[in-house]
């Protein structure tokens, strides 16, 4: 058996929490594969809108196991905060939810460090959510991180303390942050408790006998595949792998395991934080469609920087992570648009190309083609003919340059507003 991967195509926030939580019940299992608590998977459906940032999005639909992978990094106050968000939603995921033993964990020191780490970068700040994800995965490459089957250990109280101090020690050199170690560290232990409960697996063995025993599985990435640290707009990145080949690395599968890849992508563009992004709109149409995308991020609360959608990036991330099939969400946020616009190429140094670069120049401008807007609302709409024909000519010119097929398009925020074209899983 294959295992299935969805994972966002921009920058973040593509939708891929409405698509899991969709597809996941002809699943067996889903299982997330890299990042931590500065996710936000956002899940809209009975009047109920609900936000994931660890735990995977197939957790609300019932009988379906939901791991998370040694990829992850686990921050255990939010955590437990996520669980009893489940609880107060009257979420059943008792045997249910698996956590990796090899997952590490997010110390508060390492939040410590994240916020003085971004206070001394200055006017270069990178936009960190300030979870602790890149100190946390710092110590993991570095090999004195703390893992989740650490923490049954007689000595896990040693463990934890040295890593603290060794913090504390990288800390006196850095800006001083307003931070109560001393609550947050007991809000942290207190929090463990809560974390034992989760049933722990060797997660590499948990997925591959699944697969074995022929069961389906879909691998939920986070952020956005141009955030990743090896080839996204590096150093505006995050620290995991977010691309395909980080699912062989975070759940411990090998490549040949790999079935479809489902890459999803807005039908415009947005990102949070700094970096480079070739297409923001900074007049009143950049504003408009913040308005009408309610572009604020889950996890952190900040306004997006909105855009319209980039053709060449979404080329090298289809390229990167082996897409098969296209999911375009947020068509309806396009609804009053009398004209709209689809950059196809990039213009640096007075030369065009549909490569995307080493690094974007500060000076770099996109070269764009109109398509004419529907301006009608596409509520109830759940066949792709019976779209208006401007909304169909966009699919399909997307679908053309792309040359992927777009088997899914959301029309809306919640879990039934969705439109199927052939979908292959």
């Amino acid at each position: 058996m294959k295992i299935d991967v969805i994972l966002g195509l921009q920058w973040g926030d593509e939708g891929k929490g409405k698509i899991v939580d969709y597809l996941a019940d002809r699943y067996d299992m889903v299982a997330r594969f890299q990042g931590g608590p500065n996710a936000g998977h956002t899940l809209v459906f009975d009047g109920r809108k609900h936000v994931l940032h660890t735990i995977p999005s197939g957790v609300f639909r019932p009988d379906l196991i939901n791991l998370i992978g040694n990829g992850v990094v686990i921050d255990p106050i939010t955590f437990e905060k996520e669980l009893k968000g489940l609880d107060d939603a009257g979420v059943d995921y008792a045997d249910r939810l698996f956590l990796s033993q090899k997952a590490h964990l997010i110390l508060p020191t390492h939040r410590l460090l994240d916020a003085a780490n971004e206070q001394a970068k200055g006017k270069s700040k990178i936009g960190s959510t300030l979870r602790g994800i890149g100190p946390a995965y710092m110590d993991r490459t570095g090999r004195n991180s703390l893992r989740v089957g650490d923490i049954h250990k007689n000595d896990f109280g040693e463990r934890y303390d040295r890593l603290k101090q060794k913090h504390l020690a990288i800390l006196t050199s850095l800006p001083k942050i307003e931070f109560d170690l001393e609550e947050e560290e007991r809000k942290w232990l207190e929090s463990m408790e809560t974390l034992k409960q989760v049933p722990q697996v060797s997660s590499e063995y948990f997925v591959n006998r699944h697969l074995d025993f022929g069961k389906r599985i879909l691998a939920e990435g986070a952020q956005g595949s141009m955030l990743d640290v090896d080839f996204g707009t590096y150093p505006f990145v995050t620290s995991s792998n977010t691309v395909t080949a980080g699912v062989c690395t975070g759940l411990g599968v090998s490549p040949d395991k790999i079935g479809e890849v489902i890459g999803i992508t807005k039908a415009y563009c947005t990102r949070v934080g700094g970096g480079p992004f070739p297409s923001e709109l900074f007049d009143e149409m950049g504003e408009l469609l913040r308005k009408e995308g309610h572009e604020f991020g889950a996890t952190t609360g900040r306004p997006r920087r909105c855009g319209w959608i980039d053709l060449p990036q979404l080329k090298y991330t289809i390229m990167l992570n082996g897409v098969t099939q296209l999911v375009v969400t947020k068509i309806d946020v396009l609804n009053i648009f009398k004209e709209l616009k689809v950059g196809v190429s990039y213009v640096i140094d007075g030369e065009e190309t549909e490569e995307v670069p080493f690094e974007f120049p500060k000076d770099i401008s996109m070269k764009y083609e109109s398509h004419g807007g529907w301006e009608k609302s596409l509520e109830g709409i759940h066949v792709f003919s019976e779209m208006p024909d401007a909304a169909q000519d966009y699919i399909r010119a997307l679908e053309k340059e792309l040359g992927v097929p777009i088997t899914m398009i959301s029309t809306g925020p919640d879990r039934k507003e969705l439109l199927l074209r052939n979908v292959v899983v």
